[in-house]
C-alpha cells in the first residue's frame, strides 16, 4: 500500500464500489465500505482517515456524514470526494467541504485523475497523524514543575507519552528530548494536552523551536523510509512463501 494510505467509502451502490475499489486500489490505496452513514461517522469519530468518497445522494444521511468529517479534529483536513446523483448541487457539495466533485456514473478515468491529483495531499496529511511507535525519554515542563516520562509513539503533529511521577500534566507544556543521530541534537517545543487516560497523554505541537524543525522533520523521515523497508520486506517474503507453495 501507498504508505499505509486508508480511504472510506460510503455507498451501498454495488457499481459505484467496483470502480472505486479498482481506482484506489491501482494506485495502493486501501479502501474500508460502509453502507450506512451512522457507522461511518462512527468510524470517522475513531481515528483519522486520509481520503473519503461519500454517495451524497443515494445514501441516507451521507451529507451529514460529510458534515461531521468536517467538524472532527482529526478528519476536517481529509481530502473527500463527492458522488453525486442529481439531488445535491456541486456548489452544495463544495459548500459542504467536499475537494472533488464527480456525478454517477463515475467515469474511471476521471476518478483516477482526481485522485492522481489528490494523493500528495492525502500523503501529507498522512504522515501528520500517522504514529511511529518509539522507546524515548522526554522531559515535560509546566509551570514550575518538570515531569521525565516516556514517548510510546509520534508523528508530525504530536506524541503520546507516559509520565512518572505525582504531578499532572495539563494545558500548555514545553517538551524537550534528544534526537537520535550520530550526534543527538535536543527537539525542543510548545504543546498542549488533547487527551489523557489512566496511563498516557496525548500531546500536540503547538510550536516547534525553528532550529529543531529541520532534524525533527529528517528523524521522522527516517523512520517513514524504516517502515517502508520492513513493509517491502514483508511483502517480499509474503509473496516468496505463496510462489512457493503454488509450485
Amino acid at each position: 500500500m501507498r504508505m499505509g494510505l486508508t480511504s472510506l467509502l460510503l455507498t451501498s451502490d454495488a457499481a459505484l464500489l467496483d470502480v472505486v475499489r479498482t481506482t484506489f486500489s491501482a494506485l495502493g490505496v486501501a479502501l474500508e465500505v460502509r453502507a450506512d452513514a451512522a457507522s461511518a461517522m462512527e468510524l470517522t469519530g475513531r481515528r483519522h482517515i486520509d481520503g473519503f468518497v461519500i454517495d451524497c445522494d443515494d445514501v441516507p444521511g451521507a451529507t451529514d456524514a460529510l458534515a461531521t468529517i468536517r467538524s472532527g479534529r482529526s478528519n476536517k483536513l481529509s481530502v473527500v470526494f463527492a458522488v453525486l446523483n442529481g439531488k445535491t448541487s456541486v456548489s452544495q457539495a463544495v459548500e459542504a467541504g467536499a475537494n472533488f466533485i464527480v456525478g454517477k456514473p463515475v467515469p474511471d478515468a476521471l476518478l483516477r485523475s482526481q485522485l492522481d491529483i489528490a494523493l500528495p495531499r492525502m500523503e501529507r496529511e498522512h504522515r501528520r497523524y500517522f504514529r511511529h511507535k518509539i522507546d524515548m525519554s522526554i522531559t515535560l515542563s509546566c509551570s514550575d514543575q518538570t515531569v521525565v516520562g516516556k514517548i510510546m509513539n509520534v508523528s508530525e503533529g504530536g506524541l503520546a507519552v507516559t509520565h512518572f511521577g505525582p504531578a499532572a500534566v495539563e494545558g500548555t507544556v514545553t517538551i524537550q528530548f534528544d534526537l537520535p543521530a550520530t550526534t543527538a541534537q535536543g527537539f525542543r517545543a510548545k504543546a498542549e494536552v488533547v487527551w489523557r487516560d489512566a496511563f498516557a497523554i496525548g500531546l500536540r505541537f503547538l510550536r516547534i523551536e525553528p532550529n529543531c524543525r529541520l532534524s525533527f522533520e529528517a528523524w521522522l523521515g527516517s523512520l517513514e523510509a524504516q517502515l517502508q523497508f520492513r513493509e517491502s520486506a514483508q511483502s517480499s517474503t509474503t509473496a516468496s512463501g505463496m510462489a512457493g507453495h503454488s509450485r
